[in-house]
């Protein structure tokens, strides 16, 4: 089944169950028993060849499940090893009874020994879900290692075991899975944080319930389609001109830095913009015109002198290689106000964090998860604790529309549910990325006119153009790869 758009919370989800058994009138063991079989064809179409499985049980129903699973497998011919985390007779409910099941049918629960893990091709995850409520317990974790220590795949159910739900932060110990396969509804934490090197490829089923879309609740966060970029980008007529793809002024390129400016102004005619304007030191100039002839140049000795180039334009985006000197201060000072819609980055974040600037509405901040611990007075490991309530945090505190930057890239407004970008690769941790990205946002800004819908398709086609540049490898991918598979990202 295709991944849905909406991401929910755990706690929305355990709602959507109860609503599924107390008002649809499903029963609980029905609904473990559609989990196993979505899980038992998950396996058998990522693993198609597996013989062996070994299905690590936990305490409560996401047990259940495995003990549904384990039965359902062996049925199908599979040799199933059961290894009891915690004994049979402890359990509860739902999750006794596909434990007695199991063992009605033949099968044995072993108690959990790490060299029984040796002699399986696959290992199910099924310890503990979204069960797990407050901190991890030294069983469980050792369990969990031993887990990630056999070198075997491993399919988690629902939410590997130890990775909280919400936020995607393991919770001491987590189980790294090949695959999860998760139900009902997408949970947050499997996109977020460091949610996607545990979960691995997510797979979804939700369990024909048949919601209807006035039975869901808010989507915590959607995640991004590849419509996002048509609905920014519609098709062009073909009496139009320049001038109506938008009129761009980049400021950046203080002394020693005019790679960042000219990245972001290359990125930004490469997405489309009709007119670019750089706006550099005048030491840079001659760098800027000569790597790329069609970006405007502006020598910008004193910061007054931009006042006219931002009459001109109708965006400006102000950051890449800027500085901190007094040259940039007064460079942001101007840019500020221009009155025009601004899109921020690098160094004009840090001078904003320092000023305590107040917020805006007509503009975009792209931080990484340092500058938005600047922007909020926190450290930059609180920011990736909990990545989706920095960002709310940030969008309170300064208005606009906020792109926080990162593996799994989130855009947020005041009002609007949070965005999630699902592309992008570790290659494009290198120098310049967010330059080009800054670039990209302005560029589609100039054409659509819509921060919202700039901020998410810029995100978007920054990360499928890194993708594509990334099929030659991800090691040793530069700036200037992503800016050389923009174009393809904007025709459709």
């Amino acid at each position: 089944m295709s991944l849905p758009i909406a991401l929910y919370s755990t706690r929305q989800v355990r709602a959507l169950d109860a609503c599924a058994i107390e008002s649809r009138g499903i029963a609980g063991y029905t609904l473990m028993q559609r989990a196993a079989e979505a899980a038992l064809q998950c396996l058998r179409t990522r693993w198609p060849g597996t013989q062996t499985l070994a299905i690590v049980c936990g305490p409560g129903n996401n047990g259940g499940d495995g003990y549904v699973l384990a039965r359902l497998a062996r049925a199908a011919g599979l040799l199933v090893t059961v290894l009891a985390a915690s004994p049979t007779d402890r359990l509860r409910g739902d999750a006794r009874q596909a434990a007695e099941d199991w063992l009605a049918a033949g099968g044995e629960a072993v108690p959990f020994a790490a060299e029984r893990l040796a002699n399986t091709e696959i290992l199910v995850d099924a310890l503990l879900g979204t069960g797990l409520q407050g901190a991890l317990r030294e069983d469980a974790a050792m369990v969990i290692r031993e887990i990630n220590a056999s070198g075997r795949p491993v399919l988690a159910l629902d939410v590997p075991s130890g990775l909280d739900g919400d936020t995607g932060a393991p919770l001491g110990e987590a189980v790294r899975a090949d695959c999860t396969i998760t139900f009902v509804g997408l949970k947050t934490g499997l996109f977020v944080g460091d949610g996607p090197q545990f979960a691995g490829v997510v797979c979804f089923d939700d369990l024909a319930i048949g919601f209807t879309a006035q039975d869901l609740p808010p989507a915590r966060i959607e995640r991004m389609v590849d419509a996002e970029i048509e609905r920014a980008l519609p098709r062009r007529r073909r009496s139009a001109h320049k001038g109506d793809f938008g009129r761009v002024l980049i400021v950046g390129g203080g002394g020693g830095m005019a790679g960042a400016a000219r990245l972001a102004g290359e990125a930004c005619l490469r997405v489309g913009a009709g007119l670019v304007t750089v706006a550099v030191a005048p030491q840079n100039v001659a760098a800027v015109s000569a790597g790329r002839p069609e970006l405007i140049c502006l020598p910008l000795a004193d910061p007054a002198e931009l006042r006219e180039a931002a009459a001109h334009a109708e965006i400006i985006a102000i950051g890449p290689g800027l500085g901190r000197s007094e040259w940039a201060r007064g460079a942001l000072e101007a840019a500020l106000g221009a009155g025009k819609p601004l899109v921020l980055d690098a160094d004009a974040l840090n001078l904003i964090a320092e000023s305590g600037a107040r917020s805006r509405q007509e503009w975009i901040l792209t931080p990484h998860p340092g500058e938005a611990g600047r922007l909020l007075g926190v450290a930059t490991s609180e920011v990736q604790r909990d990545r989706l309530e920095a960002l709310e945090r940030l969008t309170a505190k300064y208005g606009g529309v906020v792109v926080l930057k990162g593996a799994g890239t989130l855009v947020g407004a005041a009002g609007r549910t949070a965005a999630l970008c699902g592309r992008g690769n570790p290659g494009m941790a290198s120098p310049g990325m967010g330059d080009v990205l800054t670039g990209v946002i302005a560029g589609l800004f100039g054409q659509c006119r819509d921060a919202w819908r700039a901020a998410r398709a810029g995100v978007l086609a920054h990360a499928m153009a890194g993708d594509v540049a990334a099929r030659s490898g991800e090691r040793g991918l530069l700036a200037g790869d992503v800016i050389e598979e923009l174009r393809v990202c904007v025709n459709y």
